[in-house]
C-alpha cells in the first residue's frame, strides 16, 4: 500500500480593497496653450463617454474624472484601461476635426501626452521644386 500523504491546507489570500485602484493622466499642455483645444470641454467629454459596468453617465463614486490647468487626471477604483482613455481622446478628437493635428503618445506608465504631428519642412521643400 501506498503511503497515506497529509492533505495540504489551503490559504486563501484577501486582498485589499483599498489599494487597488488606477490612476491615469492625461497631458494637455500643448494644445491648451496655442487655444486649439478647451481642457473643460474635454473634461466633460470624458465624464459623459466614460462607460462603468456597461453604462455611460454612470461614474459615481467609482471612476473620478478632475481638471488641473492642462492636465486632467481619471482615477478608478475599479480596473480601468489606459488603452480606453486613448480611445476616448482619439474620438474627441476627431469629433472636432484635431485628429490630422494631434497624436496621443505615451509619455511614460501612467500618462498620456498630446503632440503635434512632426511635418519635415525638408519633404515639403523638396515637393515645391518639383
Amino acid at each position: 500500500m501506498a503511503p497515506i500523504k497529509p492533505k495540504k491546507k489551503q490559504m486563501f489570500v484577501k486582498k485589499s480593497k483599498k489599494g487597488a485602484s488606477w490612476k491615469f493622466t492625461l497631458d494637455l499642455t500643448h494644445p491648451v496653450e496655442d487655444g486649439i483645444l478647451d481642457s473643460a470641454n474635454f473634461e466633460t467629454f470624458l465624464k459623459e463617454r466614460i462607460k462603468v459596468n456597461g453604462k455611460t453617465g454612470n461614474l459615481g463614486n467609482i471612476v473620478q474624472v478632475g481638471r488641473m490647468k492642462n492636465k486632467i487626471n481619471v482615477t478608478s477604483e475599479k480596473q480601468f484601461s489606459k488603452r480606453y482613455l486613448k480611445y476616448l481622446t482619439k474620438k474627441y478628437l476627431k469629433k472636432n476635426n484635431l485628429r490630422d493635428w494631434l497624436r496621443v503618445v505615451a509619455s511614460d506608465k501612467e500618462t498620456y501626452e498630446l503632440r503635434y504631428f512632426q511635418i519635415s519642412q525638408e519633404d515639403e521643400e523638396s515637393e515645391a521644386d518639383e
